[in-house]
Parts: C-alpha cells; sequence; structure tokens
C-alpha cells in the first residue's frame, strides 16, 4: 500500500484548508475513519464536462468521487496537507 506523507496545518481550520486546495494540495481530516483519504481541487479545461472548480474525494477504496463539505468538516481544526 502507497504510504502518503502528512503535515499538519497551523490552526488547521476548512478556511486554510481551502487555500491549500486551491494551490492544488491534497488535504484530509485527522478525524476521518479511514486510511489513505484526501480532497482535491479539480479545475476544469477545455475537454471537461465541469465549467466551474470542483472538490472530489479520494476514498478508502482509492476511487475518486465528488465531495461536498459537511457542517462537521466546515467547523473542524484537524485539516492537514497530504503529500503523495
Amino acid at each position: 500500500m502507497n504510504e502518503q506523507i502528512e503535515v499538519f496545518i497551523d490552526a488547521g481550520g476548512f478556511e486554510d484548508a481551502l487555500h491549500f486546495l486551491k494551490d492544488g494540495y491534497r488535504v484530509a481530516r485527522e478525524g476521518w475513519n479511514g486510511p489513505n483519504q484526501y480532497v482535491m481541487m479539480q479545475s476544469p479545461d477545455e475537454n471537461s464536462k465541469m465549467r466551474l472548480p470542483y472538490l472530489y474525494l479520494c476514498n478508502v477504496r482509492g476511487e475518486l468521487v465528488p465531495w461536498l463539505p459537511s457542517q462537521g468538516d466546515l467547523f473542524a481544526t484537524d485539516w492537514k496537507i497530504v503529500f503523495p
């Protein structure tokens, strides 16, 4: 299994995580119950059906799915940057 390097964001609120997402980083929460999960932002290109940026989650099975933060995610302070 691939191992990921995790770095905690100081004062790791979602607002900080969103800045890192916009800069192309993967982020995850310490409180999530599965290993190797992360969120990334996708910016569509001319070949995309989507026209605006969106977030997606890589789940524990390695599947990429659309993602929206929950209330808990928005107010959590355990966000971290995840490096592949």
